[in-house]
């Protein structure tokens, strides 16, 4: 949870829309705000200016790389990250920051304009006007609000921050036109922050959730991105119940991977068919529709989103319930009534030796470069993939201990997200250092918040792999289509010139053991540094066989 503020405003004061703004990100402990300026948005960035204090404005060089570093900065720190963005454009251009957040599960607040009040919806072609902007919105936020008098800023902005901090964490949005924000009100904001209220888990639920688990000969804990805060209880019912306990993407590190009871997703999909009780925590728990199921498999959820719990099937037992309090309920209900196990940490060392030795022999040298990213990164640091060779063989062959520490699009495969929302990840993540793979096409998608690194002294290391290619789409062609490509090759710059010629460090590095070295100079560096390792497409192996599940059962 957030560190707040009690009191930012007080009593009853006279100011502006754009201020009340300002005040409200203050009494909700906003410590850094990422936008890009603009007309409408004008009386908002003068009240950051005269009152923003200890909020840190971050500018940047496109909406797209505002509204990723909010994402960014969300996954990493688990608290709001907050873009600006102008309407019409402005909101496009972030929009696949927004659909990326509301797939990662990742609370972000976006805020923004509109037309002035009186133009809305009459269509007269105002400047940035698009056909109603807030069904747009809304289709990409858990939720949504238009202001249309300064002094509703306070009860809107509240609503907001308790939509992010409570349920199902996805991304909301706020619009506030500009006369709006120029509107001198008188504001008040509540002594106190509205109730953070998850819903109890139904005991009876809880007992009989315990009484499928006793039964359970073989069970398996599966876990995502809800089950972030719950690693502790998460790890006692791992030991109660001997079950491995099984992430993918969003869920990574929860438990150590080298905690006995952690098993890659990927490693774990061959004993998919034996297995009787699954506990799905905070996760969609796509296992039900990839690995398939049938009527030997009993599963439980514990999740926030209702919604979710029937989504592929309808569960044995669904515990509507945050992660950690939903798993200590179920372990207090399971300890009076499990049964004596057998230990089962050798059995899942043994899969995960094996699944290793394939891997390092089979995906290369894609797990080459990944072991020596990992030997040059602390267990706290952070890694953001992209969707590259290397990024897609992360989401399995590279160890992650700790939560939040691994970032990834999750089902939304968004390329060209990695780099602007790795520089977020880096503001929230501190002294810690985040890495960034990149392949040469992602890369180009926001390459130029390099600046914005630059300017704001973002220590990032991003490694940009070229080999002048879309790799995944040639590959594809190439293996689908008889060999005919189209479309897929690239005209890239000397990437370590463009990394000078920004200001920022440039080093290339040839192999491995090259980019071992680059890391040990580049973690030398107090700004960013792009490090570029040229690749040969056709001499990488193809990730994919131990990215997507297969039916088992």
């Amino acid at each position: 949870m957030m560190d707040v503020k009690s009191i930012a405003v007080d009593k009853t004061k006279r100011m502006t829309g754009g201020d009340a703004l300002v005040a409200g990100l203050h009494r909700w402990g906003v410590d850094t705000v990422f936008g890009v300026p603009g007309v409408q948005l004008d009386q908002f960035f003068d009240g950051m200016q005269r009152n923003g204090g200890d909020i840190r404005l971050i500018h940047t060089r496109h909406e797209q790389g505002a509204a990723y570093m909010a994402l960014g900065y969300a996954m990493v720190t688990g608290k709001p990250g907050i873009c600006a963005v102008v309407p019409g454009p402005g909101v496009l251009n972030a929009g696949a920051a927004l659909s990326t957040a509301y797939a990662c599960n990742a609370r972000v607040l976006c805020l923004t304009s509109t037309v002035n009040s009186a133009m809305i919806d009459r269509y007269h072609g105002a400047l940035h006007e698009i056909n109603d902007q807030a069904s747009l919105l809304r289709n990409l936020s858990k939720w949504h609000a238009r202001a249309s008098h300064a002094s509703q800023i306070p009860a809107l902005l509240d609503e907001a921050f308790r939509q992010l901090m409570t349920g199902r964490p996805r991304p909301v949005s706020l619009e506030v036109p500009p006369d709006i924000l120029a509107q001198m009100a008188m504001i008040q904001y509540p002594d106190s922050l509205p109730d953070m209220v998850n819903p109890t888990a139904d005991p009876e639920l809880v007992k009989k959730a315990a009484e499928v688990c006793a039964e359970a000969k073989n069970p398996m804990i599966v876990v995502g991105s809800g089950a972030l805060e719950a690693g502790a209880e998460i790890k006692a019912l791992a030991e109660l119940l001997q079950a491995p306990v099984v992430s993918r993407h969003m869920g990574r590190g929860i438990l150590r991977q080298d905690d006995p009871y952690a098993l890659e997703a990927a490693a774990a999909l061959p004993h998919w068919k034996d297995v009787d009780v699954v506990i799905g925590i905070g996760t969609r728990l796509q296992q039900l529709r990839e690995w398939g199921h049938d009527d030997n498999l009993k599963v439980i959820r514990i999740d926030l989103d209702q919604a979710e719990m029937n989504r592929v099937i309808l569960p044995t037992v669904g515990i509507y319930a945050d992660s950690t309090t939903g798993t200590a309920g179920l372990i207090a209900a399971l300890k009076p009534v499990n049964p004596v196990r057998p230990d089962i940490t050798k059995k899942i060392a043994d899969i995960k030796a094996e699944f290793r030795a394939e891997i390092v022999r089979d995906i290369q040298p894609q797990i080459s470069f990944l072991d020596v990213i990992r030997a040059e990164m602390e267990d706290d640091d952070v890694f953001v993939d992209e969707m590259t060779q290397v990024g897609y063989a992360s989401r399995y062959g590279l160890p992650i201990y700790t939560p939040r520490t691994y970032v990834n699009s999750s089902y939304q495969g968004t390329l060209g997200y990695g780099f602007a929302t790795a520089l977020g990840a880096q503001v929230g993540a501190g002294k810690r250092r985040v890495i960034s793979v990149n392949g040469d096409g992602g890369f180009m998608y926001t390459m130029p918040e390099l600046a914005s690194a630059v300017l704001h002294n973002i220590p990032l290391i991003a490694i940009v792999f070229s080999d002048g290619n879309f790799g995944n789409v040639r590959r594809i062609q190439t293996n689908a289509y008889g060999g005919r490509v189209i479309a897929s090759n690239l005209h890239n710059p000397d990437f370590v010139e463009l990394a000078k010629n920004f200001g920022a460090v440039g080093i290339k590095a040839e192999g491995p053991e090259g980019l071992r070295a680059a890391l040990k100079e580049a973690k030398k560096a107090t700004g960013p540094v792009i490090i570029e390792v040229p690749v040969v497409l056709e001499e990488i192996a193809s990730p994919w066989k131990h990215v997507h599940g297969r039916k088992v059962r």
